[in-house]
């Protein structure tokens, strides 16, 4: 999917999975959250989570990770003005294989540049062979469309076309997007 006109609400994507290794959370706890049950198996053990865990932002940087990297080539993403409800469901472990996903939940035009798109996407990691989620945000997305003349509604479910058709008055515009 490269341009924001390719995408409709409902859509779903698999990114693919990670397997999660004592070393990248001891690595990543070093430099950027060194809480003690994130740095040894000791001191995980004398924590409420009974072991080592995972800092949860190292759970989002490998969400992340897949989901740019299950990007087709060429997709015309745009930045992102930034992720809403993030969290953390379940602790992530050493060993754990995580299965990433995201789900398309809104198609937002931009009321001040015509050729951008906010795409909503829920994204989810959860481990494998297991339903529940262990993390989930929305990210919000920008896309450039492929015709700035127009956005297609061909592949929209009605609500959202309406929305399109009636143009940007309801819209509100986020800070950042001008």
């Amino acid at each position: 999917m490269k341009y924001a006109e390719d995408y409709r609400i409902g859509d779903i994507f698999h990114l693919g999975r990670h397997h999660v290794t004592t070393e990248e959370i001891i690595d990543f706890a070093r430099k950027y959250d060194p809480q003690p049950y994130h740095l040894s198996e000791e001191a995980g053990a004398k924590s409420i989570f009974g072991g080592m865990i995972a800092s949860g932002w190292l759970t989002a940087s490998i969400w992340m990770g897949l989901y740019i990297r299950a990007l087709p080539e060429g997709a015309r993403v745009e930045g992102s003005p930034g992720v809403d409800e993030l969290r953390w469901h379940s602790p992530v472990r050493p060993g754990d294989w995580l299965v990433g996903s995201v789900e398309v939940v809104g198609i937002v035009p931009s009321p001040f540049r015509k050729q951008l798109v906010t795409i909503r996407k829920l994204g989810k990691l959860t481990r494998e062979n297991e339903g529940k989620p262990v993390m989930t945000l929305v990210l919000n997305s920008r896309f450039l469309r492929g015709s700035v003349g127009g956005f297609s509604t061909d592949r929209m479910n009605d609500a959202d076309a309406d929305i399109l058709r009636a143009g940007t008055a309801n819209v509100v515009p986020q800070a950042d997007d001008r």
